[in-house]
């Protein structure tokens, strides 16, 4: 039998969700299944997930949002922003599969799917517990301070920086294929790591600088735009490590395939917050979470975003004196 694992694509928390995953459907459903992966990605305007993705005889997606397409058998997320298209929530209280799971409070994917597996089919894997915390630590931004997360000593967090700058569609399935039985340090120890790794790594040093120079500090929002320089991915703690009293970030960027509008609360201030940024990022065919979101737009919508990001750039200057939503 055919597995197809999609999950989200240039992310720590989804290609850990889609390691846990492949773990336990072959030591407990599947042992011989054929697997296959293929990251998603969100587009412009929120289109629909495409159909010729659920190409398996099973199709699960971690960390990304929902399908109603009947064959998609298993389904995990954490985003509050789930369910993009008409019906779609609907659909999913509906299902009666008992394989299809959704909790926008989580932290990271990774560590409910785990905690959904050992509650639901009794199956754990203490080796990957490591894993899984590092997850939860990434994607819910539990880092110590913002020097940790933009030092980028630990391995997993330098594994977090090759995923998210991969373009080569081969890469991050044979991340997911090791990470299932092999610590994080001796993955990124690994040439085929070390190799994309270390350019990175120099040109995170050039990142913090051009964040340096346009990033700006007004009405408590670090607010800048990267987009002449070709740059619609960074590690998103520099501004706080250069603006430690912000409130939140808003910037955009632009790469080959999209330009992007990425917004974010100060991880380190939480009590300064007073929106829930995945509503605002929906308002334009994005989403993500309440204390971070992202919209993606065509990479000649330049002009479109930089508007959009205006717009934003107001709204969350006015926070006024309302009380912060918790977190």
């Amino acid at each position: 039998m055919r597995l197809k694992v999609l999950f989200h694509d240039n992310c720590f928390d989804g290609a850990c969700s889609a390691a846990v995953f492949t773990r336990f459907f072959k030591e407990r459903l599947h042992p011989d299944a054929q697997i296959s992966y293929e990251g998603l990605a969100h587009k412009a305007g929120g289109a629909p997930i495409d159909a010729q993705v659920f190409s398996g005889d099973e199709n699960v997606i971690v960390d990304f949002r929902y399908s109603q397409d009947p064959r998609l058998t298993w389904w995990f997320d954490h985003h509050v922003s789930a369910f993009q298209q008409p019906g779609d929530e609907a659909h999913f209280r509906a299902d009666d599969s008992g394989r299809k799971f959704h909790d926008g409070t989580r932290k990271s994917c990774t560590k409910y799917l785990a905690d959904v597996l050992a509650e639901r089919f009794d199956w754990r894997a203490e080796e990957l517990s490591d894993l899984i915390d590092w997850a939860e630590l990434i994607d819910g931004a539990q880092f110590t301070s913002p020097e940790q997360a933009v030092k980028l000593e630990e391995p997993a967090l330098q594994l977090m920086t090759v995923l998210e700058a991969n373009r080569d569609p081969g890469f991050i399935p044979r991340v997911i294929e090791a990470l299932q039985h092999r610590p994080i340090a001796e993955v990124v120890a690994e040439p085929w790591v070390q190799a994309p790794l270390q350019p990175l790594l120099e040109k995170h040093q050039s990142n913090i600088e051009a964040v340096r120079r346009s990033a700006k500090l007004e009405k408590g929002v670090v607010h800048f735009d990267l987009a002449d320089e070709g740059l619609d991915s960074i590690n998103k703690f520099i501004a706080y490590l250069l603006f430690p009293d912000a409130r939140y970030t808003l910037w955009v960027g632009r790469g080959e395939k999209r330009t992007k509008i990425s917004i974010g609360t100060n991880p380190w201030r939480p009590e300064l917050r007073k929106h829930d940024l995945s509503k605002l990022a929906e308002q334009y065919g994005g989403g993500g979470h309440p204390v971070v979101a992202a919209m993606s737009f065509g990479p000649n919508e330049v002009e479109k975003a930089r508007g959009i990001a205006a717009s934003l750039l107001t709204e969350l200057q006015s926070a006024g004196d309302a009380p912060p939503r918790e977190r």
